[in-house]
C-alpha cells in the first residue's frame, strides 16, 4: 500500500512538471526564441548628438579590449565618451586616457565623481555623474554602457537608428557574454535563458505589457526620457539596476525593447565557478526582494521543475513506474528542446542541453547563498563595497 501511494505520488509530481513545462513551452512569451534581434531600420534623415557613459571601477584588466571599440564608432553624427573612472585603485581612468591618446577617434573626458554618499550604489552615483557632464553637450540620446562591453563599429549606429525607427525611448541589447572556459559554457547560456524566462524580451518590448527588463551593458536611452523618469536618481539604491532602469521608464510612459545582440560583446572572463558563482549570488535575493517567502517558492518551483523531470525518470523506470518515467522524460524533453537555441546562439555543442537540470541545481544553490550572505552582512558585495538593503525595494520588482 505504502509503496503504491509513493507510485501515485511521484506521477502527479511528474504530471505537474510536464503541466508547468508545457505552460512555459507556449504560454510565457515564446521565452526559449532567440530570434528576437534588433530591429531592422532605414537610416534617418539625420543623425542626433549622442554621449556614452562608461562607469568605471578597476577595470584596468579589461578596458583595452573594451574602450578602442567605442573610440572607433563609425557613428555620422556629433558622439563622446564620458568614462567616469568610480574610485578605481588599478589606474583605470589614466589606462583611458593613454588608450584615447594612442587610438584616436571619439573624443574622451574621463571624470571622477567621488565615493557615493549614503543611499547609492557606486555604479549609479557614476552613472549620475556622467549623465551630468553630458547633459552640457545637449545630446539627444545617452548610451550606457559597461566598461567591460565590446562594440562592433556599427554599434552606435545601429542602435540609433533603431531607437529612432521603432519611437523607442530605451534600446537595450544583451551582450554576448563570454563563453570559453569550460565552466562558462556550462553557466553562461544558462543565465541568459533563466534571464529570458523571467523577463520574456518580446513582451517588454510591447506597449501594453507590464513586462519591463533591460541589460545594463548596453542602454540606449533617450535624454528627454532619462530627465523624465529621474535617472538614476529614481533607482540610486537599485542593485540590479537594469531592471529597475527599464520599468522606471515603462513606468512613466517610455517605450522600451530589449533583445539579444549580435554586435555587442562582454569581454570580462568568468573562468572558474567561484567567478560565475560570485556574479550571480551577488544580486540574486535582491532579486526575490530580500523575502525569504519568496526564496522558499523559488526553491521550491526550481525543483519542480527542473529537477523532477530527470528524478522521475530515473527514479520511475528504476521502481517499474513507467507512468512516472514517460511523464519525467516528455518533461525532460521539452526542456530540452527550449535551451537548443540558446545553445546555437552562443555557437555551443548541442549535447549540454540535457544537462540543464544540472546547472540549474547550480543556480538553486547561488539563491540560496545570496540570501545567507545577505544575512551575514555581506550581501551584494562588489569590488570592495559591500550593498545592504534600503528601506524600500520597490524599483527592482519583477514585473
Amino acid at each position: 500500500m505504502g509503496q503504491t501511494a509513493r507510485v501515485s505520488a511521484l506521477v502527479w509530481i511528474a504530471a505537474v512538471s510536464l503541466a508547468a513545462w508545457l505552460w512555459l513551452l507556449l504560454c510565457q512569451g515564446f521565452f526559449w526564441r532567440t530570434d528576437v534581434r534588433l530591429p531592422r531600420r532605414a537610416d534617418p534623415g539625420d543623425w542626433p548628438p549622442v554621449c556614452v557613459v562608461v562607469p568605471a571601477r578597476d577595470e584596468a584588466a579589461v578596458l583595452p579590449a573594451a574602450l578602442p571599440s567605442l573610440l572607433a564608432q563609425d557613428y555620422p553624427g556629433r558622439a563622446e565618451i564620458f568614462l567616469i573612472d568610480d574610485g578605481s585603485s588599478d589606474g583605470t581612468g589614466d589606462l583611458a586616457r593613454e588608450l584615447a591618446a594612442s587610438h584616436g577617434g571619439l573624443p574622451l573626458t574621463v571624470g571622477s565623481p567621488g565615493e557615493p554618499p549614503a543611499g547609492w550604489t557606486g555604479k549609479l552615483w557614476a552613472v549620475r555623474h556622467g549623465i551630468g557632464l553630458a547633459r552640457a553637450r545637449g545630446p539627444e540620446y545617452l548610451l550606457l554602457t559597461d566598461a567591460d562591453i565590446a562594440h562592433k563599429p556599427d554599434s552606435l549606429r545601429e542602435l540609433v537608428a533603431a531607437a529612432r525607427a521603432g519611437g523607442f525611448d530605451m534600446v537595450s541589447q544583451m551582450a554576448r557574454l563570454r563563453v570559453e572556459s569550460a565552466w562558462e559554457r556550462l553557466v553562461v547560456p544558462a543565465f541568459v535563458y533563466f534571464f529570458a524566462q523571467l523577463y520574456p524580451f518580446r513582451r517588454i518590448g510591447r506597449r501594453r505589457a507590464r513586462t519591463a527588463a533591460a541589460a545594463g551593458g548596453c542602454v540606449l536611452l533617450r535624454a528627454d526620457t532619462a530627465e523624465r523618469a529621474r535617472i538614476p536618481d529614481a533607482i540610486r539604491h537599485a542593485v540590479i539596476d537594469d531592471v529597475a532602469l527599464a520599468r522606471t521608464v515603462k513606468g512613466t510612459g517610455g517605450h522600451i525593447w530589449l533583445g539579444l545582440a549580435e554586435r555587442v560583446d562582454s569581454v570580462r572572463p568568468y573562468p572558474r565557478l567561484h567567478d560565475l558563482w560570485r556574479m550571480v549570488s551577488r544580486s540574486a535575493y535582491a532579486q526575490l526582494r530580500h523575502n525569504p517567502l519568496l526564496l522558499l517558492g523559488t526553491v521550491a518551483g526550481l525543483l519542480l521543475v527542473y529537477l523532477v523531470p530527470p528524478l522521475a525518470l530515473v527514479v520511475g523506470a528504476a521502481a517499474g513506474a513507467w507512468p512516472a518515467a514517460v511523464l519525467g522524460g516528455l518533461a525532460w524533453l521539452v526542456m530540452t528542446g527550449t535551451y537548443l537555441p540558446m545553445l546555437r546562439y552562443y555557437r555551443q555543442r548541442l549535447w549540454l542541453a540535457p544537462l540543464l537540470p544540472f546547472t540549474a541545481c547550480l543556480y538553486l544553490l547561488m539563491t540560496v547563498d545570496s540570501a545567507v550572505q545577505h544575512y551575514r552582512g555581506r550581501g551584494a558585495a562588489w569590488k570592495g563595497r559591500t550593498y545592504t538593503r534600503p528601506d524600500t525595494v520597490a524599483d527592482e520588482r519583477p514585473l
